[in-house]
């Protein structure tokens, strides 16, 4: 489940050339909307178009912050079921966003979207421990789904969620938002055309201090890990894009300055991956402070990014100068994207098979701290 924290170019020649690197000229996609300065929601109907319906599944932090206002902003698709175990919040969203009774389920009545034709894709954001079992009965229910990371707590239950997709004949997507935001299109689209040389060395972090000690987030049983599952997810798939290569061995350490509140779950590990190139990735997660950086150097120069795993404003630069690239509402980017693959019948940019491997990482991960070795990461 998502936990993010919230938290000009300079001179002609580097405004030159970083125009010239920019989203068009680098053949990135171009987004439906950009994010306004007051924030201004987009009319929504697509003329002559279909907007597709979203339910989502679970109304905590998130959905109710992040996915719900970013929904009233979409143009492919709109807010019309709602799942909770709460019916005083059932009955506040319904009000908030005309949702109608008969699109409202529990978690008792969520088999019964098999039959709700207002519902085109089911959302999950629930627990990291509830991924799976929900992904795989709204597939079941004939639905397009969007599952929040990391995809499951483990590898066989990722691999269950994709054949259930397959069987089904539905599109399973992981909500990795930060693959629909320009700046971090940017950093996959240099990986593959490498204008700074061959890369050598990754630098990514991801943390910020924990609060509350009675969250669901710090009791294994729900969320599978600590701040690896939760927010070093980002360093760890963001290493992954920037080289453009999957790691073949990690080694990692986990470090604990509060044992009481994470006596479960990991507050801080440091890790570093190896790829096929030789590139390396060093890499941290932490429930300990703010940190949030991807830094790449190559050859014939560098970039990073920082703020760049919040929901924005996302900050870039290169060893040329500023990244001049458009903001955007992460989210709803996002769910216009998938919305859009479905509308087309084409892939998704975020499949279960992109949710899988960075699991498969993350028990490499574990693997190590316990045994104090490097471990190789096999698919």
């Amino acid at each position: 489940m998502n936990n993010d924290t919230l938290f000009s170019g300079r001179g002609d020649s580097r405004r030159s050339f970083l125009h010239k690197m920019g989203a068009a000229a680098m053949g990135l996609p171009a987004l439906s909307w950009l994010a306004g300065p007051a924030g201004a929601a987009n009319p929504g109907f697509v003329q002559g178009g279909k907007q597709l319906g979203v339910a989502l599944v679970g109304l905590g932090g998130y959905s109710k912050h992040q996915l719900a206002p970013a929904l009233q902003q979409t143009r492919f698709c709109k807010l019309t079921g709602l799942v909770t175990g709460t019916p005083a919040k059932a009955a506040e969203w319904k009000g908030k966003y005309n949702i109608a009774d008969k699109n409202v389920y529990d978690y008792k009545t969520y088999d019964r979207l098999v039959d709700n034709k207002d519902v085109d894709i089911v959302y999950v954001v629930l627990p990291n421990a509830m991924h799976a079992e929900f992904t795989i009965r709204a597939l079941q229910a004939g639905k397009h789904v969007i599952c929040e990371k990391p995809m499951a707590v483990s590898v066989a239950e990722c691999q269950q969620m994709i054949d259930a997709a397959k069987k089904a004949r539905r599109q399973l997507a992981i909500g990795y938002r930060l693959h629909s935001t320009p700046h971090h299109q940017q950093v996959m689209q240099w990986a593959k055309e490498k204008p700074f040389g061959a890369i050598k060395i990754v630098e990514t972090s991801d943390g910020f201090r924990m609060g509350d000690p009675n969250q669901w987030r710090l009791k294994k049983a729900l969320a599978g890990g600590g701040s690896m599952m939760d927010i070093g997810i980002y360093a760890l798939n963001a290493s992954r894009y920037a080289t453009g290569e999957e790691p073949v061995s990690v080694f990692a350490q986990e470090y604990k300055t509060d044992p009481v509140k994470f006596k479960e779950v990991d507050e801080t590990i440091l890790w570093q991956l190896k790829f096929p190139s030789g590139a390396v990735a060093n890499s941290t997660s932490t429930y300990a402070a703010s940190v949030e950086r991807m830094y790449v150097t190559c050859e014939k120069g560098w970039y990073e990014m920082g703020p760049c795993y919040g929901y924005g404003p996302i900050k870039g630069r290169t060893h040329k100068g500023d990244m001049d690239l458009p903001q955007v509402v992460h989210q709803a980017a996002q769910m216009d994207d998938f919305a859009q693959c479905i509308l087309n019948n084409t892939p998704t940019k975020v499949p279960g098979e992109e949710g899988l491997k960075d699991v498969r990482v993350i028990e490499a991960i574990y693997k190590s701290i316990e045994t104090g070795k490097v471990v190789q990461v096999t698919a």
